[in-house]
């Protein structure tokens, strides 16, 4: 497989395990998926999950890491994800989701095992276009939990997708980061108001 996966802090994966194994936590998540699983339910897949905190005037992306994602697989499926986020005690859990995303990130990462050039994978979210992307980082040594895209690393934009951007779509980042430095200087304006 050319396609690597980051090893999530001990904590953080440790704060998942915990929670999963407590019937409070996935009784109260909002997650049928999970709650109706049959069989165990285990995390797998872990990816650090960056947020695109803003593009410099260079058109440099400037990211900060938010927390580790989780898929929760059960059977040949992942059901549900489990967010960890960094608090002042360490990394701890933060909750439990379900939705397209799920089955989008997994789709993602079938997708990227078939490419030809070994990738990190990671996820890169822009929360200003409610986006998030399958990162594959082109240096598979690095820390999973450092670093900003390159402009040769792959950006899949993951399903649902803002219009105009098709999902499960490979774009380098020197191709997709103008389009979204276009839309995010955009935005603002759409929510601005008109003048008296």
């Amino acid at each position: 497989m050319l396609l690597h996966v980051p090893l999530a802090p001990a904590p953080a994966l440790r704060s998942v395990l915990t929670a999963l194994g407590s019937p409070t936590a996935v009784r109260e998540a909002p997650t049928p998926s999970l709650r109706s699983a049959q069989g165990p339910a285990t995390p797998e897949l872990p990816l650090p999950v960056h947020v695109l905190d803003r593009i410099t005037p260079a058109g440099a992306p400037v990211t900060r890491l938010a927390g580790w994602r989780f898929l929760i697989r059960s059977g040949d499926r992942a059901v549900a994800a489990a967010e960890t986020m960094l608090t002042p005690d360490g990394w701890a859990f933060s909750h439990f989701f379900e939705g397209p995303y799920v089955t989008s990130t997994e789709r993602a990462l079938r997708q990227a095992e078939a490419l030809a050039q070994p990738y990190q994978a990671r996820l890169l979210s822009v929360p200003e276009l409610y986006m998030l992307t399958l990162w594959l980082h082109g240096d598979c040594t690095a820390d999973g939990a450092t670093g900003s895209p390159a402009a040769t690393d792959l950006l899949v934009p993951l399903a649902p997708a803002p219009p105009g951007i098709a999902s499960h779509l490979p774009h380098t980042v020197a191709d997709l980061l103008p389009v979204l430095t276009h839309r995010i200087t955009r935005a603002p304006l759409l929510g601005s108001p008109t003048p008296a």
